[in-house]
Formats: structure tokens, sequence, C-alpha cells
């Protein structure tokens, strides 16, 4: 389970991330930048500082995402881009002004919401359902209490409501997008003529000067980038963790003293129906959904064996109603109070009376109880002393870290003491450049940069040891040095002449598509022999290039038939557009195109609230501090 939390830390710190907050809330808002002094504060919203120190912790945290997400397509020198880095600091600006506007403007977050949010994380879950006991294992494992993890995901829903109450805000006019689903569902019908390229044609092969004077004017394209080929180790909290050894005594007394962490408590299963309220039900809603509930209560009564079978008739939960009111196991903290206290009295089989909460009325039906109990030493002494490893790896890092770089400075003409000293394996990567790496922990600017320092390709010593990555530390040494170098003219000539032979025809087939074009708009239809008509819309192209599509449906309809002409990659089409067809919209397309403009009219309003915010709370970036992070 440890090993588990280790290999998908950041992961799950993702899944916690992506389901908080719209992606706009955190890009594309420029902030005014100013010298604000203090040389470990980079930003300053109102009276709160982001300091170097928090900004280099999320940028170390983002790009450990992204290498999560991309694996080998991860480009470690885009991902710490100047840009980059300024959209970080964006985001982390944006998300202390939206706190600070819902700590004014008292939003709250509900237990309930919380407990749904938490428990709908895959990673708490054991057969698609909550677990407490991984839940616990989790957070111990990430260093959380429940208390900290249920704080830091109450402010995230916090900020999800301030965001989505306003991006949910934005209107759409019916008429316009009637017009627009109209348009889009707009079909005209189209026959086409295309003047091939042909690369093989003689007129189209360049001259042997021509080839030569494209080399020379464009060296750059013809370029071998300068690349290396290193060795390389790897220090890392793993690689501590497995040359620790725990004292057995150390494992048991570390049981016997948290034993508690070890418990299981005691779980419930239960099936309920739910009579839901509606949203801003009045006393008088309410007590139409309890006089409803008291006569589905007296038929649960008169056939208890039949709960299920209600449950599927009656319940107005979505989530357990299909299976018969099933909530599966859960233990105290998780359901709502109302709820959670009415469980726990019950006896096994016992039907609840009518329990009312803020989402309705329940009718409860108690299936299962499980004792509480303590898990057996045994049970889980491999798992203590895997915790306990890395504990002890984790507090002698630090100490291992310095040791290694001073081997590796000390020693420099071989990695293999600083290998054995630490029992890492020493391994190789090939193809190395100034801006990429094949291996993903040498792929950062950071490593990138000591690997092509002068000690490395000119003296030959070893790299100073540099970070990575979170606990992780690197050093190489060079093995083969390839330096920059052009390809000759003889090797690169004949993809030039295709080049210049696919340009060539291209222009040539373009002229005479104009030729065709022109002649048609004279009224010599003749003239050209187009294809089959066929029907075409913006969401049905047939097949046609986007850039055809883009200018049949730009074209004046007024009078047909109508001509156009284009560069496609085959060479150069020309349309007939003989006839215009118009289709009203259903009432779902209709809504569907309201709703997106909807969005992007709230995502509009939403950028501007935070413009209005930033002038109220008072931004400041450090630039000089910024900069300093981005060298």
């Amino acid at each position: 389970m440890f090993d588990f939390v280790h290999k998908h830390k950041r992961l799950l710190q993702l899944v916690l991330g992506l389901m908080i907050v719209p992606p706009f809330a955190f890009w594309g808002i420029q902030w005014t930048q100013r010298d604000i002094g203090g040389p470990d504060t980079v930003a300053r919203v109102g009276r709160e500082k982001i300091t170097e120190q928090e900004f280099g912790e999320a940028l170390r945290q983002q790009q450990d995402r992204m290498r999560q997400l991309l694996g080998r397509n991860y480009n470690a020198a885009l991902m710490d881009s100047p840009a980059m880095r300024s959209e970080l600091l964006d985001g982390m600006i944006s998300q202390r002004l939206l706190a600070e506007f819902a700590v004014r403007g008292n939003v709250a977050v509900s237990g309930e919401q919380l407990r749904d949010a938490i428990t709908s994380i895959p990673a708490f879950q054991e057969d698609g359902k909550f677990s407490g006991t991984r839940y616990e294992t989790l957070l111990r494992g990430e260093g959380y209490t429940p208390a900290s993890f249920e704080a830091s995901v109450r402010r995230d829903l916090m900020l999800q409501q301030v965001t989505g109450a306003l991006s949910d805000s934005g209107i759409a006019s019916k008429a316009v997008a009637q017009r627009l689903a109209r348009l889009q569902q707009q079909q005209r019908e189209v026959a086409e003529y295309v003047v091939a390229a042909d690369p093989k044609a003689p007129q189209a092969q360049p001259k042997p000067e021509a080839v030569r004077a494209y080399y020379d004017q464009n060296p750059a394209q013809f370029q071998v980038p300068e690349q290396i080929s290193v060795e390389y180790v790897v220090l890392d909290q793993d690689a501590l963790t497995a040359g620790e050894q725990v004292d057995p005594a150390e494992v048991k007394s570390y049981y016997d003293q948290n034993v508690a962490k070890f418990g299981e408590p005691e779980q419930r299963q239960a099936s309920h129906i739910l009579l839901a309220y509606k949203p801003n039900a009045t006393d008088a809603d309410k007590a139409k959904v309890r006089a409803k509930a008291e006569q589905v209560l007296a038929e649960v009564r008169k056939a208890p064996g039949s709960f299920a079978a209600l449950a599927k008739k009656y319940s107005e939960d979505p989530g357990s109603a299909a299976k018969g009111g099933d909530l599966g196991w859960f233990a105290r903290g998780v359901m709502v109070p109302q709820f959670e206290d009415a469980v726990f009295k019950m006896k096994p089989n016992q039907v609840s009376g009518l329990v009312e909460s803020d989402f309705g009325v329940h009718i409860i039906r108690l299936t299962g109880i499980r004792p509480a109990k303590v898990r057996p030493f045994e049970q889980v002494r491999a798992q203590i002393e895997s915790d306990l490893k890395r504990q002890h790896a984790a507090r002698r890092f630090p100490e291992a870290a310095e040791s290694f770089s001073n081997t590796v400075y000390e020693q420099p003409d071989s990695l293999k003491p600083a290998a054995d000293k630490f029992h890492v394996q020493i391994r190789r990567a090939e193809g190395v450049t100034r801006q990429s790496a094949p291996v993903q922990l040498l792929n950062q600017p950071r490593v990138l940069s000591a690997l092509f320092s002068e000690d490395v390709i000119t003296n030959h010593r070893n790299s100073e040891a540099v970070e990575a990555g979170p606990g992780a530390i690197v050093a190489a040494r060079l093995i083969e040095h390839k330096p920059a170098s052009q390809r000759p003219f003889e090797a690169v000539k004949a993809d030039i002449e295709r080049q210049l032979a696919r340009r060539e025809a291209h222009a040539i087939a373009a002229k005479r598509g104009e030729e065709r074009l022109a002649e048609l708009k004279k009224g010599s239809a003749g003239a050209v022999p187009f294809g089959p008509v066929k029907s075409i819309s913006r969401d049905k192209p047939a097949g046609l290039a986007p850039a055809a599509v883009s200018r049949i449906f730009s074209a004046d309809a007024a009078s047909l038939p109508t001509y156009v002409g284009v560069e496609v990659p085959a060479g150069f089409a020309v349309y007939r557009i003989s006839k215009v067809v118009d289709t009203d919209p259903d009432e779902a397309r209709q809504r569907a195109v309201q709703t997106e403009l909807g969005r992007a009219n709230g995502e509009l309003e939403f950028r501007s609230f935070l413009t209005g915010l930033r002038e109220d709370v008072g931004v400041e970036v450090n630039r000089k501090a910024l900069e300093n992070k981005q060298q």
C-alpha cells in the first residue's frame, strides 16, 4: 500500500486538483508587474504574500503532474519556460483573490458536500465503494491527517462554488443561438474539380543552381545538433529506502504506541428510500414530501421483505435507487448526522421511522453490522516496516544528498565510488542535446545545463550533483561528445529537390486552377469537368479539407451557381455551389448551442470579475524575484 502511495503521490494530487476549479480560473489573467521589494516575495495579493518557497513548490508540483500525464512526451524545457511560470503565478494569484472573496462573502461548504467530494475520489475506494481504512492509510502515507486534508478539500470546494456561480451566469440570446444553430446545420450542394499538383512533372523540377541556393540560404534546416552520451547515477528516496534496515523491536514498539491507527471502526451497511426536497422548497412543499413518505413507510412496514423493490420504485436518490437503496458499508463521519445517528442506533433488519435531513426524508433499513476491531500486529507488520523505512530514508536524505554530492565532486573521474557507496545503478543515456534528453529525469533545464558544462564536456569530470525533482539528485559524466555539424549538401540534395518540386507543383496547380475559376465566373461552365454533386455541412464536410469547407460556406450564395477556389493538399480545388438548404434546428440542438454561447459569455464575465477583484484587492508582482526563479 505504501509503495502504491509513493508511486502515485503526484497522481493523487492531480486527481484532487483537477476536480476542484475550472481551468480558466487559473490561466490567462495578466497582472500588473512592478518591483515590490522583498527578495523572498514573488507577489503580493492584498496583504498576503506569495513567497519564493511557495512558488517554487507549486512549480515543482505542476511539473510532476505534467510528467505523470505526458510520460515520454513530457518536455522539460516547455514546462519550465517563462510563459509557463507566469501562467502558474497567475493561477496562484487568482486562487488567493477568489479565496478572499469567498471568505468575505461567507461562502460555506456543508458536511454533506465535503463527504460526497471525498468519497467519490477513486483513490479512496475499494470495489467501487469508499473505504475508510484505505482513506486513512493513503492520507497517513502522504503526511496528511484527516482534519488537514478535509480542510484543504473544503477550501477547494469553496473556490469551486465561487467560480461555478460566476462562470455559469453567462446568458446567451435565444435568437442568436437559433441563428447560429441554423448556420451550423445549413447544407450546401457542391461539385468539385481538382487541379492536381504533380511533383514529377518536368516543369516542376528545380534547376541545380536553385537546389544549391536553397541549401546555402537555409543552413539551420540542415544542422545536426550537438549531442552527448552520458552515464549517470541517481540518488532518491527509493534508493535510500531500499537500503534501510528496521529493528523488529522498533516495528513492534510503533504498533503498540499507535494501536489506535490500526483499528477498524464499527461499520454498518444500510439501504434507504429517499423522498427528496427540491431546491428552495417551502415548508408546504416539505410537508407534501413528508406525507408521501408516510405512505411509502406504511407500504414498507406491510412488506419489509420488499424494501429493495420499493426503493427502486420510490427512491429519488439516483446513486442508490437502482441498487434497491443499498448504500454499502460505512463508518461514522461519512453520512449526514441525522442519517448516521439513526443508523447507529438500529438493530439488524430494523426499518426506521421517517428520518429528515437537508436532502429530504429517508426511510432506512439496517442490513449489516461489522463490529470495531484492531488489526493484529502480524497483519500490519510489513506495512509498518515499509512506513518506518521510508520515514528513516526521508530524515536521512538531506545528509545523504550532501554526502552523495561530495563523493561525486571529490572523486571526479568516475561515478563508481558514488554508485558503490549508495548502492545505486550506473545507467546510460544517448542522444542528449542541450534542449532535450531521452530520459525524463535528465530532461530538465537545470540538469541539461550541468551535463553541458565545461567541467563535463572539456575537462571530462563528473557533473555536479543536481536536483532532478522532489527527492531526487542526479550526477553524470561524459561518454561521447559529438559537436554540432551541418549535413553535407550531397546528403540532403535529394530531399531539397523533392521539397522544391512539391512547392513548384502546387504553384503550377494554383495558377491553372485560378485560370479555370476565372473562366467559370465569366460563364464558361463547360470548361471544367466537375465531379458528382454532394451535400456538405459544417458538421459533415464529406471528406473535404477544412480550408475548402470554410471557403464554401463563406461564399455569397445569393446568386447560384457560384464558384470558389482554394489550395488543398492535393493541389488546387474549384467548387461549384449549386444549392443551399436551410433547416430549422430542433429544440435540443438550439439549447446546446445556447448553452455553449452562455458558457463562453460566462467565461468572459468571470475574467472581468477577476480583473475587478485585482483592482479592489491590489495585486503586485516582484519582477526581480520572478526573474530570479526563471534563471
